[in-house]
């Protein structure tokens, strides 16, 4: 129980911090978008489209976290078998930081106005994560083909469970950045009209390659080994 709150203490410092750095404390309602400005459209304004990705991230980091100590209180039982790690997930992970990294630039290219580079920079990054999504089903088809299967023993239910719930989130992400991408390349459609959209998929990018390093860090025994190393500092 105490490695569960170590780790979950270091997940949470992590997830404020980064949200810190996001502004998270801004203040949407005394900020007005430049073009509600100059529109007068009842649209949002940006900073509260922010704020609400913001508070939608720290709930589904602390969905995560739920799941994650129960996972590790779950392990302390009798029947748990541990499931090896695919292979695949190596591959899968060099795969979505990729596409992070793509969305990265496409940020910089719609701040500064290059269509020519972002229209790429946002395909490559929506390509990248639909790659990512197929390998991970890859890899539940390879760990089933060797007989973990998701009802035989409670770390194949947690495995499954736990990249299946990440898998839908970027799957929901996709669905938006599949947008965005779409009016990309479109044609008359300026990158000041883009840059928003742009910058909050790749938020949501950057949090969900995250979220998955946590948990392939749970996953392959890191996590206990980093919990006991924080244990053995405080001691």
């Amino acid at each position: 129980m105490t490695v569960t709150l170590v780790f979950l203490a270091a997940i949470l410092a992590i997830v404020t911090w980064w949200m810190a750095g996001q502004r998270l404390a801004s203040k949407p309602w005394l900020e007005a978008s430049p073009a509600q400005t100059a529109t007068g459209r009842d649209r949002p304004p940006e900073p509260a489209i922010n704020l609400g990705l913001y508070v939608f991230l720290g709930v589904v980091a602390a969905l995560f976290s739920l799941f994650i100590s129960a996972y590790f209180m779950r392990m302390a039982s009798s029947d748990w078998w541990g499931i090896p790690v695919p292979r695949l997930l190596w591959w899968n992970t060099a795969v979505l930081a990729t596409s992070s990294v793509a969305l990265q630039l496409a940020t910089k290219e719609a701040r500064d106005g290059r269509m020519e580079n972002l229209r790429p920079a946002l395909a490559a990054g929506f390509l990248l994560a639909a790659l990512f999504l197929a390998g991970q089903i890859q890899a539940w088809r390879d760990l089933n083909a060797a007989g973990y299967v998701l009802a035989d023993n409670p770390a194949n239910s947690f495995f499954y469970i736990l990249t299946g719930l990440h898998g839908l989130h970027i799957l929901g992400g996709l669905v938006v950045l599949g947008r965005t991408t779409a009016r990309a390349l479109a044609k008359n459609v300026s990158p000041e009209r883009l840059r928003s959209s742009v910058r909050l998929c790749t938020v949501y990018s950057h949090f969900m390659l995250a979220v998955w390093l946590i948990l392939l860090a749970v996953f392959a025994g890191w996590a206990n080994r980093f919990a006991d190393l924080c244990l053995q500092l405080l001691s």
